[in-house]
C-alpha cells in the first residue's frame, strides 16, 4: 500500500524484456536506503518487488500483465525519470490517498497550462486504448475524487460526464518534485483509480453476492441508498 506522495526520482534501465534496474541517486537513495529483498516500491505508480539490492538502487521484475497494462511495457528509452515511493509503514501519516500500485491502465497528457498557483494538466485515453480506458479507468474518475497519475496522488478538478477526459491542478511542489514536470504532450502515464470507488462499485453491482447478512440483503432490495438508509445501517 502506498500514499501517492513521491519520495524521490530515479532512472530506469531495462535489463531484458521484464527485468528492470532502478537507480536512485541523491535524495531518492537516502529515502530508500533501508530497502530489503522482498520490499515493495511504487515505480511510476507500479508496485514492484525488490529482487536485488544495488549500491544506489535495486532490480525488479514486472509480470506480463503489468507490462501490458502500464508504461513499463511501452518504454523505448534506455533511461527515464520515474517516480519512486516505498510502501506505507503501519502508523505512518497518510497524506495522499490509498494507492495500491495496481495500475488500471494508461492515460495520455494532452495539454499542460501554467497558472499563477498551479499547473493544469489535461489527460485523455491514448487513441488505440479508448475502449480499454472506458472499461478500466473512466468509471472511477469523478469530480473532486482521487486518482494516481504515475503514482502521484492528485484530485480530479474536472471531467466530462463519461470521464473520457479529466483535468488536475498540480501545485508547484508536486510538479517540481515528481516526473510530471518532464511530461510532454502525448506522453503516456500510469493511472490508478481510487480503491474505495472500486469496492463501492462491487457492492452496488453485485449486492447479493457481496456478503451474507441482513445488511447485504437490505442493500440488495433497496431502491436507492439515502442518508436515512445509511444511518439505519450504522453509517453515521
Amino acid at each position: 500500500m502506498f500514499t501517492g506522495l513521491i519520495q524521490g526520482l530515479g532512472s530506469i534501465r531495462p535489463l531484458d524484456e521484464d527485468r528492470f534496474q532502478l537507480s536512485c541517486p541523491g535524495e531518492a537513495s537516502r529515502t530508500l536506503l533501508d530497502l530489503a529483498i522482498g520490499d515493495s516500491v511504487a515505480v511510476d505508480g507500479v508496485c514492484l518487488t525488490v529482487e536485488k539490492i544495488l549500491p544506489q538502487g535495486f532490480v525488479a521484475t514486472a509480470s506480463p500483465e503489468t507490462l501490458r497494462r502500464t508504461t513499463l511495457g511501452q518504454r523505448q528509452q534506455a533511461a527515464t525519470y520515474v517516480n519512486l515511493e516505498a510502501s506505507l509503514r503501519v502508523g505512518s501519516k497518510l497524506g495522499g490517498h490509498f494507492v495500491t500500485g495496481h495500475v488500471d491502465g494508461i492515460g495520455c497528457l494532452r495539454s499542460v497550462v501554467q497558472t499563477a498557483q498551479a499547473w493544469e494538466m489535461y489527460f485523455t485515453a491514448p487513441a488505440l486504448l479508448a475502449e480499454e480506458w472506458q472499461r478500466q479507468i473512466a468509471r472511477y474518475i469523478v469530480p473532486k475524487g482521487s486518482i494516481a497519475v504515475n503514482g502521484v496522488s492528485l484530485t480530479v478538478a474536472d471531467c466530462d460526464a463519461s470521464s473520457s477526459w479529466f483535468q488536475v491542478a498540480v501545485i508547484p511542489h508536486t510538479f517540481e518534485q515528481t516526473n510530471l514536470c518532464y511530461l510532454q504532450t502525448d506522453s503516456w502515464v500510469n493511472l490508478e483509480g481510487d480503491i474505495l470507488g472500486k469496492y463501492v462499485e462491487k457492492f452496488l453491482r453485485h449486492p447479493a453476492q457481496a456478503a451474507a447478512g441482513e445488511e447485504t440483503a437490505a442493500i440488495a432490495h433497496s431502491d436507492k441508498i439515502t442518508p436515512v438508509f445509511l444511518a439505519e445501517h450504522g453509517y453515521l
